[in-house]
């Protein structure tokens, strides 16, 4: 069995110039995340002022069409999308242990940024829970990074995530349209959003490297070939729900609660698919698994704890209750 320190020291070994670039090119994907959230985030509660506040249960049709004529929230999406590219590029330069884990960094930027926008200076609890969540997903990432190795994915591995996927996509559409009709707990919107792009992650990593290995053989329309296209299929639908979800959960969520879900709920969701069903961690000793579990307890602790504790959070709760029973709150 490979030692796992000596894997991890071979990892800090490749550190170098290139390493350097790839770490740049994190920070600021950080930094644009965060902006870009907050942009996005004015450009939804804009919309929903002009809509009465309608849009906690999800954005109609003619919401999402005035969020294109937002410019906040038009520049926002094009700072996310900037942020996603340079995100993946950097992991061409510096390894994995290196650059995922300040992805996170998002998440502190973000709750700096609009402490500092709508004035609401974050508690004691909030703060806890922020480090909690960095700490928790740095972890987890930084084990996965020296314990977890990648293998050929086969057709029946593949088959399995898209099989999840489909039950993960059943049930979340089943609980936005039962949920429809009354607003659902603001957190619903975050976590779907994670989860699903979580999916994407990892079918996007295997359609490139089917792509690859197509490029470098003779093409042929074979099994293999006929899931990645379903691989592609399920990557724009849980990319396209999990963008809807992730509008909807500005209409009633902190934007650092959103990003929580980004840079929080995703990587746990790609890295255990990578290790419950593609087998990346065959070979992890007993204590990696355990140090697998707890710290993915310690970060959807600390996502969970932020939802029920912002002060943003609990400032538009009171008010929301106001404006609905307004004879109940004189």
């Amino acid at each position: 069995m490979p030692d796992p320190l000596q894997d991890l020291a071979a990892q800090f070994s490749q550190l170098d110039t290139n390493s350097a670039v790839g770490i740049g090119l994190a920070l600021v994907a950080a930094v644009g995340l965060a902006l870009g959230t907050q942009l996005q985030h004015r450009g939804v509660e804009l919309v929903g002022e002009k809509t009465g506040g309608k849009g906690k249960t999800g954005l109609s049709l003619g919401q999402l069409g005035s969020l294109v004529a937002r410019p906040s929230w038009v520049i926002g999406t094009l700072l996310l999308g900037v942020a996603i590219v340079l995100q993946l590029t950097s992991l061409t330069f510096a390894p994995l242990i290196v650059v995922q884990p300040l992805g996170a960094i998002a998440l502190v930027i973000t709750a700096i940024v609009n402490s500092r926008v709508t004035r609401i200076p974050l508690d004691r609890v909030s703060i806890r829970s922020i480090i909690v969540c960095v700490a928790g997903v740095a972890a987890f990432v930084t084990i996965a990074a020296f314990v977890a190795k990648k293998h050929p994915v086969t057709a029946t591995q593949l088959t399995a995530v898209l099989i999840i996927l489909g039950v993960v996509l059943a049930i979340f559409i089943a609980l936005f349209l039962l949920m429809r009709r009354r607003t659902p707990r603001p957190i619903f919107y975050v976590i779907s959003a994670g989860v699903l792009f979580g999916f994407v992650v990892t079918l996007a990593n295997v359609v490139i490297g089917r792509v690859q290995t197509i490029l470098t053989g003779a093409f042929s329309l074979d099994s293999a070939d006929i899931l990645t296209i379903l691989c592609i299929i399920g990557l724009a639908i849980a990319g396209l729900l999990g963008t809807y979800f992730v509008q909807t959960a500005h209409s009633s969520n902190p934007p650092d609660l959103v990003v929580a879900g980004l840079t929080v709920i995703d990587p746990l969701v790609a890295v255990a698919l990578g290790i419950i069903v593609l087998g990346e961690a065959a070979d992890a000793p007993w204590w990696a698994i355990l140090a697998f579990v707890a710290a993915a307890a310690a970060a959807v602790w600390g996502v969970i704890t932020l939802s029920r504790n912002h002060p943003q959070a609990l400032a538009n709760t009171a008010f929301a209750a106001v404006i609905e029973n307004p004879a109940q709150h004189p």
